[in-house]
């Protein structure tokens, strides 16, 4: 489906392009908070490495049976009408956090995930159309990289939020036993921030619904059926490219959101902002992604290399002692930063490696689609999926209860995403027949 803005005279897309950065960068701030929540819940709840990967799975699953209909409410509504709605819909999910607190009922939280992750998925479906139409489609790429780089700038700035309007007052309890009363002052300490957080979006809801953004209007409409469907997949480097970014998305989650419960593990007490040296990694790559790709790399190349690099990094995630700071020695203490384990550092360090994945898969998977591509760009979508079972898979593999020793072995799941990512790089995108 094609979407061209609809207006009777040219004018600045200043405003609108402000309106959609801002979106943009409350997506990421909501998106990367669960870095945070995530080990903050595990010590009020005293959850189970699965429990706690239930955390992520009910925010990310919500666009693997929302994200259709999601496209069928906007195409009802528009789209300026499905951001607003979006945007309330996550009001809704920040004010049920306020019950969940209250009652320390782990399901309630549960919901509120998936409430959030369905706004989330609205918000997504009808943003991200404006970065590609609201200019001229030439400079379309560049728009796309400064929109990721403030999803990501958001993740920096999100834990830090949450650590120091939350976490920074219990900073003494990690590792402790805690009582019934600490129990019930760091799970009253959620109601404020998601109050304010949930009154903040809801006024950004009514100022996007009666802003001048512009409507996006459908010049063609394309059937996305079975039959397409089904075509669409006849194309080897689009089937491997969902695939890749099923397994990328995984590690993003697991890398950004994982970090804060592995770092509480080994007792460090500033867990809720190790999301931010995740964020700090990819916004570098992004940086970076941008400056060299394709002016001295290609495509293919960044992602091989980001491949290599994630693969030596989990080897070091789960070989190295826990108790090594060498890293921290050379990177951070010098700059009065704390002396974290490697380990740590180089979960963080997979941001990096990371960052240039999503952007190299897209055009190596839409290539050679022609008619197909807006089917292709659906079925890549549902990729995000990845972000709900990636944790999983890695509370499976680190035991029945949280240590620290079974979560540093579990992060040996990561390893195949970058040997596919290798192989998808090397051979898959080249690949015109299953035969």
């Amino acid at each position: 489906m094609e979407a061209t803005v609809s207006t009777t005279k040219k004018q600045s897309n200043f405003v609108p392009m402000a309106i959609v950065a801002t979106l943009f960068f409350i997506l990421g701030f909501a998106t990367w908070l669960n870095g945070s929540l995530m080990p903050y819940l595990q010590q009020i709840l005293k959850l189970t490495p699965f429990q706690a990967s239930l955390i992520l799975f009910s925010f990310y699953i919500a666009v693997t049976f929302t994200a259709v209909p999601s496209a069928l409410v906007i195409k009802k509504i528009g789209y300026k009408n499905g951001m607003a709605l979006g945007m309330a819909t996550m009001m809704v999910a920040g004010f049920l956090y306020i019950p969940a607190a209250k009652t320390q009922v782990f399901a309630l939280f549960l919901f509120a995930q998936l409430v959030m992750g369905i706004g989330q998925t609205l918000l997504q479906t009808a943003v991200n159309p404006y970065v590609v139409r609201i200019g001229p489609e030439e400079s379309a790429a560049a728009r796309v990289s400064i929109m990721g780089i403030l999803n990501k700038g958001a993740g920096v700035f999100a834990p830090m939020v949450f650590t120091a309007l939350i976490i920074s007052n219990f900073t003494g309890l990690v590792g402790k036993e805690l009582s019934q009363d600490d129990i019930d002052a760091m799970a009253n300490s959620l109601v404020w921030p998601y109050i304010g957080m949930a009154l903040f979006i809801g006024a950004l809801a009514l100022a996007v619904k009666y802003s001048p953004l512009p409507e996006l209007v459908d010049d063609e409409e394309q059937a996305g059926g079975k039959g397409q469907v089904k075509a669409a997949l006849a194309h080897p480097n689009l089937a491997l490219g969902v695939m890749a970014l099923f397994l990328y998305v995984a590690v993003e989650v697991i890398a950004g959101d994982t970090i804060g419960s592995y770092a509480l593990a080994l007792g460090v007490e500033n867990y809720g902002v190790m999301t931010s040296y995740t964020m700090v990694c990819m916004v570098a790559g992004y940086i970076l992604g941008i400056i060299l790709i394709p002016r001295v790399i290609s495509q293919q190349a960044a992602l091989s290399g980001s491949a290599v690099l994630g693969f030596a990094l989990v080897i070091g995630i789960t070989t190295v002692s826990r108790d090594s700071t060498v890293l921290a020695q050379a990177l951070l203490v010098p700059f009065g930063g704390p002396a974290l384990p490697d380990t740590v550092l180089m979960l963080a360090l997979c941001g990096l490696a990371n960052a240039v994945v999503w952007p190299a898969i897209w055009p190596l998977a839409l290539s050679g689609l022609g008619k197909l591509t807006s089917v292709g760009s659906g079925l890549l979508v549902m990729g995000i999926a990845g972000g709900a079972f990636g944790p999983v898979f890695l509370s499976l593999a680190t035991g029945s209860t949280i240590s620290a020793e079974g979560q540093q072995n579990a992060y040996w799941v990561m390893l195949p995403s970058y040997v596919f990512f290798l192989f998808y790089a090397l051979k898959g995108h080249k690949m015109t027949s299953w035969k």
